[in-house]
């Protein structure tokens, strides 16, 4: 579970159709808090929007560690749709290389594909962000029925 660390040290969109304002939220808080650690919680639907904002990291110097679950698919919208629908159309994703992607705006690109490698990547991360460069984590992940019967607004 994730906690702020403190007043004013959290930015969440809310339910309302903001997919993929981690990238402009983490830019404006490196700039605003320029001693402060920047991480964003992505899923593999929502970093697609705005992963090019890490070119914007790099040109501001804003060092962000973004962590990707990426589990190959519009999970929260096709849990809804196969039940109501019956078929996952537009849903599946494919295990996209996002780390590769960061590379390409100078940031630091590392894939996860089991648990045992998260707390080298994770110290990685935060060793390179605390150098001054952007991180980005792609976290592998299964399929899993968690929040299944719940809402998506």
């Amino acid at each position: 579970i994730l906690r702020p660390r403190g007043p004013l040290t959290w930015l969440d969109p809310g339910p309302f159709g903001t997919l993929g304002v981690g990238g402009g939220f983490a830019l404006g808080a490196g700039l605003a808090r320029p001693d402060s650690s920047i991480w964003i919680i992505y899923g593999d639907g929502s970093v697609g929007y705005s992963i090019m904002e890490f070119d914007s990291m790099d040109r501001h110097g804003v060092p962000a560690i973004a962590l990707v679950g990426n589990d190959a698919c519009w999970s929260q919208i096709a849990r809804e749709q196969v039940t109501m629908l019956g078929a996952p159309t537009a849903c599946q994703l494919a295990y996209s290389d996002y780390h590769t992607v960061v590379r390409g705006f100078n940031g630091l690109g590392i894939q996860i594909q089991r648990v045992d490698e998260a707390t080298d990547a994770f110290n990685d991360a935060i060793k390179t962000a605390n150098l001054g460069q952007a991180v980005l984590i792609n976290a592998l992940i299964g399929k899993t029925d968690f929040r299944e019967g719940s809402i998506s607004v």
